[in-house]
């Protein structure tokens, strides 16, 4: 199992440690770094300045949200990035929700996701490829476009920059069984959410059978406390505000993952507060047994006890959420 460092998105502003954290992982010998996006910063250009300021560590995205760029945009940005990073690139794309799509990006939520993801993954693929002129007669993503309100000339266009790679590493974050069992199908790798080595079931039964090198790489909280419902406080607030607050009361993608690992009143619980104003109760209603489960926290025995659970499943890279370098210092030698 690989280490990955994940630094997610800016909250008010920069991180000046991003790249510190970044180079102190390249040196222990973690094999990749993780930048996000949500409604602020963007993925790609927190990813290129680490990349200028690293030599071998792999750079993905974790995610980089669909409705945010077109498809051959999004393409355009990850084959630029491989090129100058030497072909570190990993592009990991999400579909976000409905909230955030049509909130932030002023654009319609898919109808049909799956449909909309497919297509998207369809169009990064052939301008990786370079094969020939992207063409695709979608629902969602035309290439060229052939809706009522275009002029009829668009053109098939071929990328004028020869992709570094064609197998440039495709991954996709996906939470309902149908989306993981399509992910499975058309990318290469995937980015579960609140991953649980002991409910892999809650997503679905495709998670049982993955192709060879197919990659899996959820996101988890690691700190060294002796307390273990102290440390577990900041994953409890992540989770109040993504189950609380990522989405609709009647359309969270976030509380239904959490209602089939077997917490389904809790969720609609944290829904509820949170949606009401009453943030703070919000998070303390969530299970400290379900925030323990996704993450590792407590003394490094505990830890170390606890990633053995991680190595038996089908994870192949652990993309730790880590304030500090102690902490990630202690899991690259818990899992040499």
């Amino acid at each position: 199992m690989r280490l990955g460092l994940a630094l997610g998105y800016w909250g008010r502003g920069p991180s000046l440690d991003h790249v510190p954290l970044a180079q102190e992982a390249e040196r222990l010998g973690y094999d990749s770094v993780w930048t996000a996006e949500s409604w602020g910063s963007d993925a790609f250009t927190a990813l290129t300045w680490i990349a200028a300021r690293t030599s071998t560590i792999r750079l993905g995205t974790a995610v980089a949200q669909m409705a945010a760029r077109s498809p051959t945009t999004t393409a355009m940005h990850a084959l630029t990035l491989d090129h100058l990073s030497g072909g570190r690139m990993m592009l990991g794309l999400g579909l976000s929700g409905p909230q955030v799509v049509e909130g932030w990006y002023g654009r319609p939520f898919p109808k049909s996701p799956l449909t909309a993801t497919r297509e998207y993954v369809d169009v990064v693929r052939q301008v990786l490829r370079r094969e020939g002129p992207v063409a695709l007669d979608g629902r969602f993503h035309s290439h060229p476009y052939s809706g009522p309100d275009g002029t009829g000339i668009g053109k098939a266009l071929k990328p004028i920059t020869h992709p570094l790679r064609a197998d440039l590493p495709v991954l996709l974050g996906a939470e309902g069984p149908k989306n993981v069992a399509q992910t499975i199908r058309i990318a290469d790798g995937w980015l579960p959410l609140y991953w649980s080595p002991s409910r892999p079931d809650a997503y679905g039964e495709a998670v049982a059978e993955l192709p060879e090198g197919f990659l899996v790489a959820p996101m988890a909280r690691v700190q060294v406390c002796d307390d273990v419902s102290e440390g577990l406080l900041p994953v409890k607030a992540m989770l109040g505000f993504y189950i609380g607050g990522m989405g609709h009361a009647a359309r969270n993608f976030h509380a239904d993952l959490m209602a089939r690992m077997g917490y389904e009143e809790e969720a609609r619980r944290i829904q509820e507060l949170f949606l009401s104003g009453r943030k703070e109760e919000a998070v303390l209603a969530v299970p400290d047994a379900f925030a323990d489960e996704i993450s590792l926290v407590g003394p490094r025995e505990r830890i170390a006890e606890r990633l053995e659970l991680w190595r038996k499943g089908p994870v192949t890279d652990l993309l730790m959420l880590s304030p500090d370098r102690p902490t990630l210092r202690l899991l690259a030698e818990l899992n040499s």
